[in-house]
This record gives C-alpha cells, structure tokens and sequence, in this order.
C-alpha cells in the first residue's frame, strides 16, 4: 500500500503526508480531549453547563445561609460592554494580572470578596493572608458551592483553575501550599474581584 501511494502521490508528497499524518498523532496525544472539546465550546456550554438559566445553590453572606440562584448566561459582547478591558481579559479570557499590581493583594478590610461578573460572593476577609506571591491569597472559600473549579494545562502543567459557580468566571487557581487548617492557597486576580463591607439583612 505505501509503495502504491509513493508511486501515485510522487516520492515527496508520500514523504510530505506521512508527516502530516505523524503530526496530528502526536498533537492528539499531547493535548487532553477534554480541553480541546472546552476550547472549541462556546463559553456558556463549557463543563457541562447548558445555555439555559441553570438553578443553583449558593450562599449569601447578607442572608447568612444558602439561596437558590439561576447561572449568568451572558456573549462575549455583553461581557465587553459590562467590564473593564482587564477584567474581561482575565475573567473570561483566563488572563492573569502581573504579580503585586492588584487592589487586593495588601487588602485588610473586612468584609466579603465578590465576583466582579455577577457579584457572587466568593471568600471571607478572615480566610484572606499574605502569600507574598503578589496576589490575593485565601485558605477557603466561602463556600464550596460558590466556587468550582477544572483542570488547567495551559502552561503544559496541570494546575486546578478557579472559577465562580454562578458565572463561570476565571479567578485564578488554588494550590497545595497554604496553611491551616485546609492547606490550601486560593491564589486569585484582584480584577476578578468586588469588596463589599456585608451586613446580615434584617439587622
């Protein structure tokens, strides 16, 4: 068969698509088949999430427990016309600010940290401490239903990506070298996040 496809095709080009074909074998091993499903989805229909308003459960520091929410559906245009170029690029492009140039890094108010998309609320002031990475750095969430998060290979490591439940966001990602008690170290953008100083409604 190889010496009729030379013969037919011409020495060249036989040698030509062989390495093509080689090409694309090794390009369909390298990258997981789950990431380049994502990459080619729209963003709405990304991990699984269908374009319809989707209900969820998530908590409100202002009610003080767990409400019922529908996911922010949103194009890439409304997302443009609502935020900063910035927090476009990082929340919804997956970008990530420089290292000591965010508003919350040296943050010490307290209060609740929110998305910037849809103002879910996301971490507590007192799970926030100084990483000295140069970004905002927290031991745990809110909740872990505010949050959820997916494998990233974008710098051809795995790393765990960080995004808001409600909204899909890109916050940043969550490592293993934090303290106690979880150990953790959600590591996020600033230009993913609001400060609000909460108070409990009804007080």
């Amino acid at each position: 068969m190889d010496r009729l496809m030379t013969v037919m095709m011409g020495r060249g080009e036989f040698l030509r698509a062989t390495l093509l074909l080689a090409g694309g074998t090794l390009l369909d091993l390298s990258f997981p088949k789950g990431r380049v499903l994502a990459a080619e989805m729209p963003q709405a229909r990304k991990a699984g999430n269908a374009t319809e308003k989707e209900p969820i459960k998530i908590y409100s520091a202002a009610k003080g427990g767990y409400v019922t929410a529908e996911k922010v559906v949103k194009t890439e245009k409304e997302w443009m016309s609502q935020l900063t170029p910035e927090q476009f690029k990082i929340t919804r492009k997956k970008g990530t600010e420089r290292a000591f140039s965010g508003k919350y890094d040296k943050h010490y108010e307290k209060g609740v940290y929110r998305c910037v998309c849809c103002g879910t609320d996301l971490f507590r002031s007192e799970a926030k401490y100084d990483s000295r990475t140069g970004w905002p750095s927290f031991y745990e969430p809110i909740a872990k239903e505010n949050i959820r998060t997916e494998s990233d290979w974008g710098l051809f490591i795995k790393r765990t990506e960080v995004l808001c439940a409600s909204c899909d966001a890109h916050l940043g990602h969550v490592f293993g070298d934090g303290p106690k008690p979880t150990g953790l170290r959600y590591c996020l953008n600033s230009a993913a996040l609001t400060f609000a100083k909460v108070e409990m409604e009804g007080k």
